[in-house]
């Protein structure tokens, strides 16, 4: 497994960008993201869970799910920012093409005082002989501040795949 992190150098960020390698085979990391029980598995921060209402796996099909705060420093972390422990996450599949690449949009409309506004995570899956490579483009948020936490929030979900995958 190798990963690499390279933000964005424009002076307003457009994307974040979060390589990963691993050592697996191109169905299971593809089943990792487009199935209930596997998107489950990994999909939060540590100290967070998801549980998947409806995945369709397809263009334009429906993502929602809820992430709950359940590590105690995580928990304690949500309270001290004024932030429920756990929020619903709206999402669609708005580019799909099975192995090779997803796109998906989430609407970001539970942050109190903030508009509603969508934001997309566009994963592509390069196999080579015997590992894959993910590239994931985090679109930039509404604020610096916040894209710098959800890029660490993500790095953080991401280390659940990295001891999956371990060599």
């Amino acid at each position: 497994m190798s990963s690499l992190i390279r933000p964005a150098t424009e002076a307003i960020m457009s994307s974040v960008v979060i390589e990963r390698t691993y050592r697996a085979p191109l169905e299971e990391l593809w089943a990792l993201w487009t199935t209930s029980d596997g998107f489950e598995s990994w999909w939060g921060p540590e100290g967070f869970r998801t549980k998947v209402h409806a995945l369709e796996a397809r263009a334009n099909g429906v993502l929602s799910y809820t992430m709950s705060a359940y590590g105690l420093a995580q928990v304690t972390a949500m309270k001290e920012l004024g932030r429920p422990s756990s929020h619903a996450v709206n999402a669609r599949f708005t580019e799909f093409e099975p192995m090779r690449r997803l796109v998906m949009t989430n609407v970001i409309d539970f942050l109190p005082g903030i508009a509603a506004y969508e934001s997309a995570i566009a994963v592509d899956f390069l196999p080579a002989s015997r590992t894959v490579r993910m590239v994931i483009a985090l679109d930039a948020l509404h604020s610096e501040e916040f894209t710098r936490m959800s890029t660490m929030g993500f790095t953080s979900q991401l280390t659940k795949l990295d001891q999956r995958f371990r060599d």
